[in-house]
């Protein structure tokens, strides 16, 4: 739940990086998303002061990663398609995730006898993780940052209802609320973004029609103008 913080986060990071336009109503709509993370946060049933401010740094990390990945994919002079970028952004990953694994993880995996490394699941999930990333940087190329968090409200709700139904953790009505608000608040904001794009879409295709039509209005001129020229001369 505290993930549809992300919005608030890849617009605030966003407007300071130069990367997004500062608009009242959308800082408006972004507060309001807090609003609705807080009071999920507030009726959590575990609440834990040191797990959201862990989940808070990570809401942060992620974003700034994903502002600097739209800067990467779509800076003029910055000719790099999403392979390149993995090509680059993977082998970072490694190293930042290996140290603090080897500290962290390994260790306990090592006291654990029963611990088997299996190649099959490894390899399923390191494939997914790859499509995972290789999607993300195609919808940051082809949107903004901003975009593909707003879409990733779908799998947050999907997330909930797994972990309330299979898990079976305990979700409060304060929760729902909450997030309720939270998602109403990213609804709203999917929706005047859509709303943008097809306003702009509809400005581009009425600039083309104008491009065209006076590019033949020229034409017509030039043609008519080598017409008189003829009949003088004649």
């Amino acid at each position: 739940m505290l993930k549809a913080l992300m919005p608030v986060a890849v617009y605030s990071i966003g407007v300071a990086l130069k990367r997004e336009s500062f608009k009242t109503d959308t800082m408006a709509n972004m507060l309001s998303i807090s609003v609705g993370v807080a009071i999920a946060a507030y009726g959590e049933a575990r609440f834990d002061v040191w797990g959201v401010m862990l989940q808070l740094g990570a809401v942060a990390f992620e974003a700034t990663r994903l502002v600097l990945i739209q800067i990467l994919l779509t800076s003029k002079g910055i000719t790099l398609n999403p392979i390149t970028s993995l090509y680059y952004v993977a082998p970072c990953c490694l190293v930042f995730l290996f140290i603090p694994w080897i500290f962290v993880e390994y260790p306990v995996l090592r006291e654990t006898s029963s611990f088997h490394f299996d190649f099959v699941v490894f390899g399923t999930n390191s494939f997914c993780a790859f499509a995972l990333n290789l999607a993300v940087f195609l919808l940051v190329g082809k949107t903004s940052a901003l975009t593909m968090n707003v879409a990733g409200v779908v799998k947050d709700w999907l997330l909930i209802a797994f972990s309330w139904s299979v898990i079976k953790d305990t979700v409060t009505p304060i929760n729902l609320v909450g997030y309720g608000l939270a998602f109403l608040g990213v609804a709203y904001y999917n929706h005047a973004k859509l709303q943008a794009l097809k306003a702009k879409e509809a400005q581009k295709k009425t600039q083309q029609a104008d491009d065209e039509e006076q590019g033949r209005l020229l034409e017509e001129r030039e043609s008519e103008g080598n017409g008189k020229r003829s009949e003088s001369q004649n």
